[in-house]
């Protein structure tokens, strides 16, 4: 049976390109001291670059690939990264040409057998895997903070995938079956005005599906509600996100 792919995302490329949060630069700078610069770098799932730049910066070559072709289409251009529409499990890259391969933020909707069995052939002796994720933000305010809790898991609960329950536990919940090591603990922060939260949570696929299964938008009362505590919209508050890091040899497989 040919792989395929849950797109959740393809309807609102342009928005998720604007509004994702970007990865600190200490975690592209810890990618950094596991393979030589020279390096070629499969970035997987890449959907509209959130992780492609930050490795762009660092490593020679960098190939980003994403079931979306509409993802891709808004990522940036750079001189030394080559978009290629594919599926993680079928990527179509040459057998043992990369040192790094990354997935931010998507692991969680592969076939792992089958991915892991394609990371394990496009990488190099000593090649490393290094996967990423995070869940729910913290938003500065603790009323604000407490109302955007309860949207996520109450309002939103029953809508999000059942996938979503490997990136709240960080990927433990998903067999990682490489030599693994400790990896640092990093974290995202912004400093967002509120239209600028709304343009993120109006990305979130849950909302997406309440909207389709209901007819209504959860995301306009909830706004209302929290436009009340937030004061002057366009006075930005701290939100921040754990990133959650995984990071293995490829070429020691356990089995």
């Amino acid at each position: 049976m040919e792989p395929t792919f849950a797109d959740h995302f393809s309807a609102v490329a342009k928005e998720y390109a604007l509004f994702r949060p970007r990865y600190p630069e200490a975690l592209f700078d810890y990618l950094a001291t596991l393979v030589p610069a020279d390096a070629w770098v499969w970035d997987c799932a890449a959907g509209s670059g959130q992780a492609t730049e930050g490795l762009a910066r660092r490593f020679a070559r960098v190939v980003a690939t994403d079931a979306s072709a509409e993802q891709l289409a808004h990522a940036p251009r750079l001189p030394n990264v080559e978009y290629r529409a594919a599926l993680a499990e079928d990527s179509g890259l040459p057998s043992a040409a990369f040192s790094l391969v990354t997935v931010a933020q998507a692991l969680h909707w592969f076939d792992l057998p089958r991915f892991y069995a394609e990371a394990r052939r496009v990488s190099r002796p000593g090649g490393v895997l290094a996967v990423w994720c995070y869940a729910t933000c913290e938003l500065e305010g603790s009323v604000a903070n407490a109302l955007l809790a309860r949207y996520y898991s109450e309002t939103l609960g029953p809508y999000w995938p059942p996938e979503r329950r490997h990136v709240e536990a960080g990927y433990r919940t998903l067999p990682f079956p490489f030599e693994e090591f400790p990896a640092p603990a990093f974290h995202m922060e912004a400093e967002w005005t509120l239209p600028q939260l709304l343009g993120y949570l109006a990305t979130w696929s849950a909302r997406r599906r309440f909207l389709a299964e209901t007819g209504l938008d959860p995301l306009v009362p909830f706004a209302q509600e929290l436009a009340r505590h937030w004061g002057d919209p366009e006075r930005p508050r701290r939100v921040r996100w754990p990133v959650l890091l995984r990071v293995g040899r490829v070429s020691a497989d356990r089995g």
